[in-house]
C-alpha cells in the first residue's frame, strides 16, 4: 500500500509546486511588468481548483505515511530521530504554509490592485519557497531524515 500512497504524494507534489514555480517565475514577473493582478487572477482561478485538491492529497497521504515511519505521533512534535525531525519539519512547513495562504486569501486578494501587487508577489515568494522546502524536506526521507 506504501508504494501507492507515497506515488500520490509525489504527484500531488508535483501539481502543487510546479503550479507555484510556474505562478512565481512565469505568471507573477508578467504581472509585475505590466502593473496588472489580472494575470494572476486568471492564474489563480485555473490553478486553485487543481492546486488545492493536490494538496489536500499531500496533506492526508504525508499524515498517513508519517504514521507508517513514526507511529508514535506524539515524536512528531518532540523528535529525537532524523525521520521524527523530517515529519516536524513538514508539519511546520504545513503550518507556515497555511499562515501566508490564509492571509492572501482572506486580506490580500480580496483588495488586489496595481498597488497591492507587490504585497501579493511577497506570498507568492514565500508559498513557492515553502513548496520547495516540502519537497526538499521529503528527499531526506530517503536517506533517514534529517540528521538521521
Amino acid at each position: 500500500m506504501y508504494p501507492y500512497v507515497f506515488s500520490l504524494h509525489v504527484l500531488a507534489a508535483t501539481i502543487w509546486t510546479g503550479g507555484h514555480l510556474v505562478l512565481a517565475l512565469a505568471v507573477l514577473p508578467r504581472a509585475l511588468r505590466a502593473r496588472s493582478p489580472q494575470a494572476l487572477l486568471q492564474f489563480e482561478q485555473s490553478y486553485e481548483h487543481v492546486g488545492m485538491a493536490a494538496l489536500a492529497v499531500q496533506v492526508a497521504t504525508g499524515l498517513w505515511m508519517a504514521l507508517q515511519l513514526v507511529p508514535d505521533w506524539g515524536q512528531w512534535f518532540s523528535p529525537d530521530t532524523g525521520m521524527e525531525r523530517a515529519v516536524s519539519l513538514k508539519l511546520a512547513l504545513l503550518g507556515l504554509t497555511a499562515l501566508v495562504a490564509a492571509h492572501a486569501r482572506t486580506r490580500v486578494i480580496p483588495r488586489l490592485s496595481a498597488e497591492t501587487l507587490p504585497l501579493m508577489a511577497w506570498h507568492v515568494a514565500a508559498v513557492t519557497l515553502l513548496g520547495v522546502g516540502f519537497v526538499l524536506a521529503g528527499v531526506t526521507f530517503r536517506y533517514g531524515g534529517i540528521g538521521g
